[in-house]
């Protein structure tokens, strides 16, 4: 258990300031929702007395706080392969495999990603979700960043919210793109299917910028770079632009073969049973150092034969 001791004095030019606000400029290392907790909880005190959030504190007052870190879930920790791309005592980068489920959740209560990294690393029971700071859909393959200790984790997640962290991935999408794009547009749940997201106006900001990587005859390898992190972003951003992606269940509808193609591309069409999309490349500040880091994964074995036999088919004409 993980036993955390800190102390501040409030400056003068934080006085006469909410305490909660005041507690986040002086242990920046931990995130805003997490201090309001310790402050509720009494382990972040005022002059040694517990407090309020909204408490208005002074220049001269004494911070403390004086925690030992629980179990933030009672997950159990499972045995998995974890494809580990990094990994040192602040963060973890990992390259997902297809089929699996990041987080526990209805239908998926254990054999996730989330109980192989607890089985991996044990003191990740301390840190919110595991540590795991964005998701990828269960079918979608490539990198994912894990923070292994609170102070990464809210450095993380900054990031994440001043879009400093790039993401880039690759994708197949049906149809021919003369040329690339930016969809902005703000997403929601589906008003019909609950299980997707749809463009919706009052919805949470979305935008996905895409460039044509190569073209064949009926489909298009494009990159994907997000600007936000929503649900279903790509997905359903491109099935809005009327380009989804190959073989995606949710929003590519029911599988339209291309006039005239090969029976080898129809097969393989009719094989590839997940959507088409890989988190190919990952950028960051390392939350300790500071030092801007970048990670690749290159593309699995079914997206790449995917992307052969769309290619002799295109040459074959």
């Amino acid at each position: 258990m993980t036993h955390i001791v800190l102390s501040a004095i409030v400056p003068e030019t934080f006085a006469n300031q909410r305490l909660d606000l005041v507690a986040a400029q002086l242990f920046p290392d931990y995130s805003r929702a997490r201090l309001q907790t310790w402050i509720k909880d009494g382990q972040l005190k005022v002059n040694t007395n517990a407090a309020r959030p909204r408490d208005i504190v002074y220049g001269g007052d004494a911070l403390s706080i004086d925690v030992h870190l629980q179990a933030e879930q009672q997950w159990q920790a499972q045995a998995m392969p974890i494809d580990i791309v990094f990994e040192d005592e602040h963060l973890i980068i990992l390259n997902k495999a297809t089929d699996v489920v990041v987080h526990p959740a209805a239908g998926h209560r254990d054999g996730t990603l989330l109980n192989g990294l607890l089985n991996h690393c044990p003191a990740l029971k301390e840190v919110p979700r595991a540590g795991i700071v964005h998701r990828l859909d269960k079918d979608t393959t490539g990198l994912l960043m894990v923070a292994k200790t609170l102070e990464s984790h809210a450095q993380l997640v900054e990031q994440l919210r001043l879009r400093e962290i790039k993401r880039e991935y690759e994708a197949v999408a049906q149809g021919v793109l003369t040329g690339g794009g930016k969809v902005d547009a703000p997403l929601g749940r589906h008003p019909v299917n609950r299980k997707r997201r749809a463009v919706v106006e009052d919805g949470q900001e979305a935008v996905t910028h895409y460039r044509v990587l190569n073209r064949f005859r009926s489909h298009t390898h494009i990159h994907v770079q997000l600007e936000t992190g929503r649900t279903h972003q790509i997905r359903a951003h491109l099935a809005h632009i009327n380009i989804p992606l190959v073989g995606d269940p949710l929003y590519s509808g029911r599988l339209q073969l291309p006039a005239g193609c090969s029976p080898r591309l129809a097969e393989c069409l009719r094989g590839f049973k997940r959507q088409a999309l890989h988190a190919r490349r990952l950028s960051l500040q390392h939350p300790a150092t500071g030092e801007t880091m970048t990670w690749e994964a290159p593309l699995p074995q079914d997206f790449q034969h995917l992307l052969t036999v769309l290619d002799a088919d295109f040459r074959a004409v």
